[in-house]
């Protein structure tokens, strides 16, 4: 079998390029293009039912577990077209994390849900194990919180550290991007705003991509915002451009509050 289509000169973090997905004979997402560099964070706005989620879930395959999908078009990670048939979609999802909408911890200790992935990768020397972990609850800000209690469940922390946790269990892989399905949606505002300082501490070392119907939020940590509608891509710009001049009156309709 021949191997996925080399990387483009200068090629983004993530690309589409006339994408389009079927649920059957629905059509979710219509000839979506658009690209995201490295270490920013882009936000996908949009009324319920537009795409948003489905969009995130492409860049790392997850719609693959859903029946009766087509796409046509492509999509990519860092120059790799993911739905080539070669495409190694556990190393895909190893690369492209993804946080869901309500955390999701395993029900086992704090630091078996840390060092889940990395055992799955065939890491089992202890001293190695231990040194990840630590690192992946220092980069998702959890580290002064837990330290004391990595071997309690994990469902006795609360709500925002369990998302927390579940940003850390993504990193302990090392992954190239993150992708957030409304990660903050389930959340009371201080644990949302330690999420938003969180996402902006990480994009340094990681390309981010958030699906959110919180306009403010989607202001306050992104660089470029994305807003669709009915599956279609309608207007993608600069956050403060988009916001405060945006080019299409759809847009300007869904950010004043005419509609959605």
């Amino acid at each position: 079998m021949a191997p996925p289509p080399a990387a483009r000169a200068e090629q983004p973090m993530l690309f589409a390029r006339q994408y389009s997905l079927f649920y059957g004979k629905q059509q979710a997402l219509k000839d979506v293009t658009f690209d995201v560099a490295p270490h920013t964070v882009t936000a996908i706005i949009g009324p319920s039912g537009c795409g948003k989620s489905t969009l995130l879930r492409s860049f790392n395959r997850m719609n693959d577990l859903i029946r009766d999908i087509r796409t046509t078009g492509e999509i990519g990670v860092a120059g790799l077209a993911v739905l080539h048939p070669s495409v190694d979609v556990v190393e895909l999802r190893r690369r492209v994390g993804m946080v869901f909408q309500r955390p999701n911890p395993f029900p086992k200790s704090v630091f078996d849900n840390v060092a889940f992935g990395l055992r799955l990768l065939g890491l089992r020397r202890r001293a190695e194990l231990e040194a990840r972990v630590e690192a992946s609850l220092t980069a998702a800000s959890l580290w002064p919180e837990v330290r004391d209690r990595l071997h309690d469940s994990a469902l006795g922390l609360s709500g925002g550290q369990q998302q927390r946790l579940c940003i850390a269990r993504c990193l302990a892989v090392e992954p190239e991007v993150l992708l957030m399905d409304e990660p903050a949606s389930a959340l009371d505002p201080t644990a949302t705003a330690r999420i938003e300082e969180l996402v902006l501490q990480l994009k340094s070392h990681y390309t981010i991509v958030i699906v959110t119907h919180n306009m403010q939020q989607a202001a306050r940590i992104s660089d470029r915002t994305a807003f669709m509608l009915s599956g279609t891509l309608v207007e993608y710009d600069a956050t403060p451009q988009l916001f405060t001049s945006p080019r299409q009156k759809l847009t300007e309709d869904y950010i004043t509050g005419r509609f959605g």
